[in-house]
């Protein structure tokens, strides 16, 4: 495979690049809808708000348990590619689905193909990103392909906006627009030579989750400790609001999110590379924590512009650095299965926390939220410390962390 000769680049491949551009191309085409399709649903088609909530969370709950299994799949038949590039095509062939529905039943069937589309592909592109570079480098890898989702997630509302406000085109146009992004996604993936030792045919290759190591495990359970308070980030947009930012204002401010997690990606990738991912992940839950800590005690616009700021740096280091970690536990052949339920882990926590902000919200107090998302990180900063040895400290078999 052809490597940058870029120092800061080293050890990249020509792969890296290409599924980084995937993802970048995909989140645009995702994210441009992200703001509108609430308001398509209840002004165009005349939804409830509750139907909103119904779509998003069987859509969102839909597309983590489908990671998973679209993990271990993958590596059961050895096409990580094949399979990501279903998954590809299905999520841009959803998008003008949604634009020519009538009625909200049609957006669920739409959506829920888009999210099936996300899971599918998701965890055998991170293990395509995974060998595309030597272990040594996965940080890095893993890194620039958060920079193209991040980035994605930027450009995405910027798009639409533009689309909106400068040609005036209709909701519907945008959902019909979205699939160009999309098929470039595709296109991107389709181009990747995937390894030979990562497609050749093995009767004797054992994916039974048993293989997976303890430590994995171990870091699941910390997962789960931090996520339990990880919600959504819509309790920041609205918190943001509440507290009298104007609508523009809070969207650039979400922007600057966006911006913030992009620009970090591959420099902390990158850097657990050389200082271990246990030490940048562990700088990433306290980032979480302040994050959290400034919007429960300030009622200061900018000081919650700096403070979301800090939860993009937060978002854009555990992107990258907790999958390439997930991955450093796995075994040849387990990558997929490796990240693919850590992922599944990381959303469905996202929605039983978030739940659980939705309750702190409307029956404590909107601070509640904060507060509780700050006690997780705690919880995970101390779980992290005793439970997961760092990287460092040796690989075992396969290149797996012990």
């Amino acid at each position: 495979m052809l490597r940058s000769r870029s120092p800061y680049l080293a050890g990249l491949t020509r792969n890296t690049f290409l599924l980084a551009a995937g993802s970048f191309f995909a989140d645009v085409s995702t994210e441009m809808l992200y703001p509108i399709l609430p308001i398509f649903l209840t002004q165009t088609l005349h939804a409830s708000g509750s139907i909103v909530g119904l779509i998003e969370g069987t859509a969102q709950a839909t597309q983590n348990i489908v990671q998973g299994i679209s993990g271990s799949l993958s590596d059961r038949l050895r096409k990580h590619k094949t399979i990501a590039m279903i998954g590809f095509i299905a999520a841009a062939l959803a998008k003008p689905l949604i634009g020519i529905a009538t009625a909200w039943q049609g957006v669920v069937g739409a959506r829920l193909l888009d999210r099936i589309g996300t899971g599918t592909r998701s965890a055998p592109r991170d293990a395509l990103v995974a060998e595309s570079v030597d272990e040594e480098y996965r940080g890095r890898a893993f890194g620039l392909e958060g920079f193209g989702d991040n980035a994605g997630a930027f450009f995405g509302p910027l798009l639409a906006i533009a689309l909106l406000f400068w040609l005036h085109a209709g909701f519907r146009t945008i959902f019909l627009v979205a699939i160009v992004p999309g098929l470039l996604a595709f296109v991107m993936v389709a181009l990747v030579r995937e390894r030979p030792a990562a497609t050749a045919a093995n009767a004797t290759i054992n994916i039974s989750p048993r293989r997976l190591p303890a430590s994995y495990w171990k870091y699941l359970l910390v997962t789960v400790i931090f996520g339990a308070g990880n919600s959504s980030n819509s309790f920041l947009i609205l918190q943001t609001r509440d507290i009298g930012a104007s609508l523009p204002l809070t969207i650039l401010i979400y922007a600057g999110f966006n911006l913030a997690a992009a620009l970090i990606s591959y420099p902390a990738g990158s850097l657990s590379d050389r200082w271990g991912r246990k030490n940048l992940l562990l700088v990433a839950y306290v980032l979480f924590l302040v994050a959290y800590l400034g919007f429960a005690l300030s009622r200061n616009v900018a000081v919650i512009a700096v403070a979301f700021a800090g939860y993009g740096v937060f978002q854009g280091m555990f992107r990258a650095v907790g999958k390439a970690f997930a991955s450093d536990f796995a075994p040849t052949g387990l990558h997929a299965s490796a990240i693919g339920w850590y992922n599944t882990t990381v959303g469905l926590l996202g929605l039983f926390a978030s739940v659980i902000a939705g309750l702190l919200w409307d029956r404590v107090g909107h601070t509640a939220v904060f507060f509780f998302g700050a006690a997780s990180a705690a919880a995970g900063c101390v779980a992290l410390v005793i439970l997961i040895r760092s990287r460092s400290s040796g690989l075992g078999k396969h290149g797996a962390v012990v």
